[in-house]
């Protein structure tokens, strides 16, 4: 018995270390001749990682400032929330008086448009009962199906994120997201 505690032990390290091995060696592949580390300009070639952009603080910051503007000059009080490509809080900001439980909807909105590529409101269209997308709205630990979240484009239309912005009408949403959308145009 007590040898078979040591033969455990040892079989676990040497799993281990083939594991982190094999891990090592995926990640690693000979460079060819006309290998560049910039593909920058360059079409996808199989076996390449994908490219992917993504948006930068400054941005976020810039689409914040503007749907703040839009929200001020409406006169309400916004909660806004800015994703990365991948879904997550690059950026968000509550303005005084907006509402706690706006926060949440705002981030939703956003992750929402980002997980999908599209306005949140588009989602809510597809996802009325008999549509395509029905009870969609429970997938992704909730979605926000209604308007007030966009989708954020760099320059060459490749999507860097999302914005969502919750705390009045869905008109009003929606017009405030579009405000931070457009500063990055």
């Amino acid at each position: 018995m007590s040898q078979s505690k040591p033969l455990l032990v040892w079989s676990g390290i040497i799993s281990i270390g083939l594991a982190i091995a094999v891990v090592q060696s995926v990640g690693t592949r000979p460079a060819a001749a006309d290998d560049k580390n910039d593909h920058a300009g360059s079409a996808q070639k199989k076996g390449d990682p994908l490219k992917t952009q993504d948006i930068s603080l400054d941005q976020a910051r810039a689409v914040i400032d503007a749907a703040v503007k839009k929200a001020e000059d409406l006169k309400i009080k916004e909660d806004i929330a800015v994703v990365d490509a991948g879904g997550n809080l690059k950026a968000f900001v509550r303005m005084d008086g907006a509402w706690l439980g706006s926060i949440d909807i705002a981030q939703k909105k956003a992750k929402t448009s980002r997980f999908f590529d599209m306005p949140s409101g588009d989602i809510g269209k597809k996802s009325q009962p008999g549509g395509s997308l029905y009870m969609i709205e429970v997938s992704n630990h909730g979605l926000i199906s209604f308007p007030g979240g966009l989708p954020l484009h760099a320059s060459d239309d490749t999507i860097i994120g999302a914005i969502g912005a919750s705390g009045s009408t869905v008109e009003n949403d929606d017009a405030v997201a579009k405000a931070g959308a457009d500063a990055l145009k």
